[in-house]
């Protein structure tokens, strides 16, 4: 893994997470839209210690997805003055290539949403997580049905997948993002993934998913991530 250090984010230091660190570690996947952030800040105003993961799209994003996402893992940090967090950059562009090659074209998001699930499920098992969090809230993508969502849970075993925001309206979420002040680092002009279909599917089946990850060495792919990670702290 490469390792690097950025800086921390200057900006007033908030007393809202009193209790940080007294309910354990999660992974949290930020994506640097509104959603993510705000699961990450619920968790970790309940005092979870997050550990930010970020999948790297690139080619299929551009560097302003990437540095969206860092500058609003940075505006969380800063809920815990003095603490260093952690954030692994995952390259998931080789991924996505990978899936829109070999894989029916209808299925690309849940079979993508699948292998980041089982990335953040290693990294969680290396850094002694107790769970998995992410910004999903019923139905606002295809691949967060809950017909998907179950199909998407079934990649990994290991490790609980939490889902602060799943019964919230979209209204909800962006109030408190400004609340927290991450909405306008969230709403930055980024390029969005090129990677959906025009017809994603809304109910996909095991039994499908599965005869499409055939196509796919998983456990390749999954070394060659974990081989090209840069290890950030913030």
């Amino acid at each position: 893994m490469k390792t690097q250090r950025t800086g921390k984010v200057e900006g007033e230091p908030s007393s809202a997470c009193p209790s940080y660190g007294s309910k354990g570690k999660v992974v949290c996947l930020v994506s640097g839209g509104i959603d993510s952030p705000v699961a990450a800040w619920l968790l970790m105003e309940k005092g979870c210690v997050p550990v930010f993961v970020f999948f790297d799209n690139y080619p299929f994003t551009d560097e302003d997805t990437k540095q969206r996402a860092l500058d609003a893992m940075r505006k969380l940090s800063s809920f815990v003055p003095g603490c260093h967090i952690k954030v692994y950059v995952i390259p998931h562009g080789d991924d996505l290539a990978d899936i829109l090659r070999n894989c029916p074209r209808n299925l690309t998001c849940v079979v993508c949403r699948r292998m980041m699930y089982r990335l953040a499920e290693r990294i969680a098992l290396l850094e002694k997580a107790d769970a998995i969090a992410t910004g999903e809230i019923i139905g606002e993508h295809a691949s967060q049905t809950l017909v998907n969502l179950r199909v998407e849970n079934q990649a990994i075993s290991d490790v609980t997948v939490l889902r602060p925001l799943l019964g919230m309206d979209k209204q909800e979420v962006e109030n408190l993002a400004r609340r927290i002040g991450s909405f306008d680092t969230s709403t930055k002009p980024a390029s969005c993934c090129s990677g959906p279909p025009p017809k994603p599917r809304t109910r996909a089946r095991l039994e499908e998913i599965q005869r499409a990850e055939e196509r796919l060495d998983l456990e390749t792919m999954i070394n060659r991530d974990l081989r090209g990670v840069a290890l950030l702290e913030i």
